[in-house]
C-alpha cells in the first residue's frame, strides 16, 4: 500500500492522512505550486501554520489543484503568541478568512510557550492554553474546525490541558527524525 493513502482515525472517526506535505519554509508565493505539485504525486494532508507567513499561498493550491476541498486536509495552527481567548478566536477567524475556507480539517496550538520563550522557561502557560483550547473547542462546535490539537506539547502540558478540556486533544505533532525521536512522548499520547 502507497504511505499516501493510509489514514489514521481520531477520536472523533474523521480519518487524517498519516504522510501530509509540510509547508514550513516556503515563500507564499511559492506555496500554491508546492501544494498543487504534491497533490498531483497524491498528498492529500497540506499542512501550514499562522507563523509560517504563508496561508494565503496554501490555500490558493488548495483552491487550485483540481480537487473537491472535501478530498483534503488541510491543517493550520495558531501562533504561538496567541495565549488568551480572545486572540486566539480571531485567529482562527482571520486563517479562515485568508485561506478562503469555511472550516479547517485540524487546528493546533502551535506551541504550550510563545516561540521567544519556548525550552528557555520553566512556566509553561497552563492556563493560557486552557484559554486557547476553549475558544478552540468552541470553533469545533460551530463547525469552523473538524479536528483540535495541539503541536510541540511534553506530557506535562498534555496532562494539565486535559484537566479542563471537554474534548481532549486528538493529535499532538511533534518533531521526530532520526536524531530526535521523543518515543516516551509518542508512547504516551498512542495510550490517551
Amino acid at each position: 500500500m502507497n504511505v499516501l493513502n493510509e489514514t489514521t482515525k481520531m477520536a472523533n472517526g474523521l480519518s487524517i492522512p498519516k504522510l501530509g506535505l509540510g509547508t514550513w519554509f516556503i515563500a507564499d508565493d511559492q506555496a500554491a505550486n508546492a501544494v498543487k505539485e504534491a497533490v498531483k504525486i497524491g498528498y492529500r494532508l497540506i499542512d501550514t501554520a499562522q507563523a509560517s507567513g504563508n496561508e494565503a499561498g496554501v490555500a490558493l493550491g488548495v483552491h487550485e489543484c483540481g480537487l473537491p476541498r472535501e478530498d483534503l486536509f488541510v491543517t493550520s495552527k495558531i501562533a504561538a503568541e496567541h495565549k488568551d481567548y480572545q486572540s486566539a478566536k480571531d485567529s482562527i477567524d482571520q486563517t479562515l478568512k485568508k485561506m478562503g475556507l469555511e472550516y479547517l480539517d485540524l487546528m493546533l496550538i502551535h506551541s504550550p510557550q510563545p516561540w521567544n520563550q519556548a525550552n528557555q522557561s520553566e512556566y509553561r502557560y497552563e492556563k493560557e492554553n486552557a484559554e486557547v483550547w476553549r475558544t478552540m473547542e468552541e470553533a469545533m462546535k460551530e463547525g469552523k474546525l473538524k479536528v483540535i490539537g495541539v503541536s510541540n506539547f511534553l506530557q506535562s502540558d498534555l496532562d494539565a490541558l486535559s484537566k479542563s478540556a471537554q474534548i481532549q486533544p486528538m493529535v499532538n505533532q511533534v518533531l521526530c527524525h532520526i536524531t530526535n525521536t521523543p518515543q516516551a512522548l509518542i508512547n504516551y499520547c498512542q495510550r490517551s
